[in-house]
């Protein structure tokens, strides 16, 4: 049996969606409500928040495999009091605690779906991060991301469950919301001032990242290892926006003139995102486990505006 927790997010849902599709027999799928949807043929159990004192007996009698999407996710316009106590409560407090219980029911594996913010924010051109890297986070939901990869590590070695960390960068696919969302539907009304912009920036299709997800479950060299994963090219964000086939509402306005302007309008984090680089290195991910992305970034970005740009124009 294998659990996928965040069964109806993002990620998550994709995962269940590529188990059915593979034929992947019995697979469960843990959801916060009754009323979450999820693909035919997936046993469905209802367990909640993700929390220190949430209950997954239930939901872990007879599972061998558990893949962890559910999180309190990143947005750049969080309103919290304290953003860390907040992400530590779910996303440390309340999967640790699910872990332990895994490793008490005799769960052999543990895919946590982590994020390249435990390595850090941005990266020299060039010199992309690599997963043995010492992770330097500088944003609470990165620390978050650390720290339970740290009580993950630490369970596994007193416990023996098998423990494989996935540190996606920017994931896109159909469905997708949050900033890659925001570029599309920028570019399908209107004109933007990113014609010259000169980084390096690793994405992953959902795709890719849930055949990286699924590879781990079953691959005997992924056990104890983090594994960064990307589509293999870096492009850089005129260049992204060009894929997705609209160059002529490209101005070329350089990188520098946006980061002061953006500054002056108290969105330099937004331009960093769009102008700086944030590349990684897979090496390591197509070495052991023999991995290659079975999409190429124009494949993925075709899935994604196809359902993307209809969902945000309606």
């Amino acid at each position: 049996m294998i659990l996928v927790t965040g069964g109806t997010g993002f990620v998550g849902s994709a995962v269940l969606a590529r188990l059915a599709e593979d034929g992947v027999t019995p697979v469960r799928a843990a959801v916060r409500s009754a009323g979450s949807h999820i693909p035919p043929g997936i046993d469905k159990i209802v367990v909640g928040a993700l929390a220190h004192n949430t209950d997954w007996r239930a939901a872990l009698t007879g599972v061998s495999a558990l893949v962890h999407c559910a999180a309190r996710v990143h947005a750049m316009d969080d309103s919290a009091a304290n953003p860390l106590e907040e992400f530590r409560r779910v996303n440390v407090q309340g999967m640790l605690a699910l872990a332990e219980q895994a490793a008490a029911a005799g769960v052999r594996r543990f895919v946590f779906v982590s994020f390249i913010k435990v390595n850090g924010e941005m990266t020299a051109a060039d010199k992309p991060f690599t997963a043995d890297d010492a992770p330097a986070p500088v944003d609470a939901y990165g620390v978050s991301k650390m720290e339970a990869e740290q009580g993950l590590r630490a369970l596994a070695s007193r416990s023996g469950m098998q423990v494989v960390i996935v540190r996606p960068p920017l994931v896109y696919g159909k469905g997708v919301k949050a900033n890659f969302a925001a570029l599309m539907h920028w570019l399908a009304r209107g004109t933007l001032p990113l014609g010259a912009i000169h980084n390096r920036r690793s994405l992953v299709a959902l795709d890719n990242l849930v055949d990286l997800i699924v590879t781990c479950v079953r691959h005997p060299q992924a056990v104890g290892q983090t594994f960064l994963v990307s589509d293999g090219q870096d492009p850089s964000t005129t260049e992204l926006l060009q894929r997705m086939g609209r160059p002529a509402r490209l101005i070329p306005v350089p990188a520098a003139c946006l980061t002061f302007g953006a500054s002056l309008l108290g969105k330099r984090a937004v331009a960093q995102r769009l102008c700086g680089s944030l590349q990684v290195d897979i090496d390591k991910t197509r070495r052991l486990l023999g991995w290659i992305p079975p999409l190429t970034p124009d494949q993925g970005l075709q899935k994604a505006a196809k359902g993307t740009v209809r969902e945000t124009c309606v």
